[in-house]
């Protein structure tokens, strides 16, 4: 491992023992997007700040199962990432921070795109057609589950398994499809996730 890996390493390690315990309890805060999407409210972004939470394997959930259709009406589900490390993706077209990030998510998930690792989005908010433009203007490659309020499934089945508090919120599973890691608000580099995915890659 070498020195860039070994100082986030560092960095994930003191992310974890800070927010782990949150993370791991449920949600605690009044205005937690995985309370709204419950109680099917939908009153907008909510900040992160990119904390990265990551979860033994010992310690994590069940398999997360989910179903719906992406922005140009095919059928996604859970089944269809099995064995695989998957990366999901919630976000929605207004957000700054999806739109900083989006660039970032796409060069890893071309980095490991002859390793058999699966991006997803989950759209919050948009309807197909402006799902479709932002992944236009941004080159984003990978389907979104439109996941939006009149049904929230996806978003419901995830927040079951850990807190979403933020948006954006970016979850690595892994080869069962269960939460390995979350990074709770912006991406902040793409080489972050990158070491995130290897390392969830590396349980094989």
């Amino acid at each position: 491992m070498n020195r860039t890996s070994r100082g986030l390493r560092s960095a994930a390690v003191i992310a974890v023992m800070t927010a782990v315990s949150l993370s791991l309890a449920g949600c605690g805060a009044g205005d937690s997007l995985a309370q709204q999407w419950n109680s099917g409210g939908d009153t907008g972004y909510i900040g992160g700040d990119g904390t990265i939470t990551e979860i033994p394997e010992a310690q994590r959930g069940e398999p997360v199962v989910f179903a719906g259709t992406d922005e140009k009406g095919a059928a996604v589900s859970s089944e269809d990432f099995a064995g695989s490390v998957t990366v999901v993706n919630f976000w929605y077209a207004g957000c700054a921070p999806c739109r900083v990030e989006a660039p970032d998510l796409e060069t890893v998930h071309t980095t490991f795109a002859d390793q058999g690792v699966i991006f997803l989005g989950v759209n919050t908010r948009d309807q197909s057609d402006q799902a479709v433009q932002f992944a236009d203007e941004f080159g984003v490659t990978y389907p979104s589950i439109m996941d939006t309020a009149d049904n929230r499934s996806v978003q419901r089945a995830f927040a079951g398994s850990i807190p979403l508090n933020a948006v954006p919120t970016t979850l690595v599973l892994d080869t069962e499809g269960r939460v390995a890691v979350r990074i709770l608000g912006q991406l902040q580099d793409a080489s972050i996730l990158t070491t995130l995915v290897s390392d969830t890659l590396a349980e094989k």
